[in-house]
């Protein structure tokens, strides 16, 4: 394996409990869909939505956990007023905001590659109970790269970023997103979380948090 130059990561499951999706960021936004397609009738995120009742067909992609771009766009409208109240603070596992730091310190590349929005990304890193760990990051890729279960989202964000695919880590807690990544020449790992009750998939590398992530992987390691 060559020396790793870049890490892409997912983030529910893989830095963030799924908990805090599940359980906080979209009963938030569920909660407040209808009011915000009310006040923002004409907005460009709606123009994609069908029929005349916008709450309606957003809820239903939420209730279906669709990966639509709308409305993971809508989403982190919603969730950027949450943020900026303070009625939100982003929430990641304890071993992540350390290697993060560690591992850009060392010089080595980090990204994000989300179905959520790059806005939501970027709320939720920025707004995170550790700190702003958005600076860390070297850019931020949603579903309009692509689909995350095929391996061109992959191979166009390895060009996007410079990065031989080799060279660069996929960490997801999804087996599907991980073949398409190898599938696209990147090195893959699954996160196991015990806390999330991730099943490994029996196809990838596994790790039980960034820790063993960086010992497995040549990463820098805490002391």
């Amino acid at each position: 394996m060559s020396e790793l130059a870049a890490v892409l990561m997912d983030v529910e499951g893989t830095t963030t409990p799924v908990a805090f999706v599940t359980e906080k960021l979209f009963p938030y936004a569920r909660a407040r869909l209808a009011a915000w397609c009310a006040a923002h009738a004409g907005h460009a995120a709606l123009a994609a939505v069908p029929g005349e009742d916008k709450a309606a067909a957003l809820a239903g992609w939420m209730e279906r956990d669709e990966k639509v771009t709308a409305l993971k766009e809508v989403q982190g409208f919603i969730w950027a007023e949450g943020y900026g109240s303070g009625e939100i603070l982003g929430e990641v596992y304890p071993d992540v905001a350390p290697a993060l730091r560690r591992w850009a310190r060392a010089g080595v590349k980090l990204f994000v590659y989300s179905s959520g929005s790059v806005a939501a990304q970027k709320l939720l890193f920025g707004h995170s109970a550790a700190g702003d760990l958005s600076g860390l990051f070297g850019g931020f890729f949603d579903t309009r790269v692509g689909a995350k279960r095929e391996a061109a989202s992959y191979a166009a964000i390895a060009r996007g970023t410079n990065v031989v695919g080799g060279e660069m880590l996929f960490l997801s807690d999804v087996g599907e997103e991980l073949d398409a990544a190898r599938a696209a020449g990147l090195v893959t790992c699954q996160l196991v979380r015990a806390a999330d009750g991730t099943r490994a998939c029996g196809r990838h590398e596994v790790a039980a948090d960034f820790d063993e992530v960086a010992r497995k992987f040549g990463l820098p390691e805490g002391a």
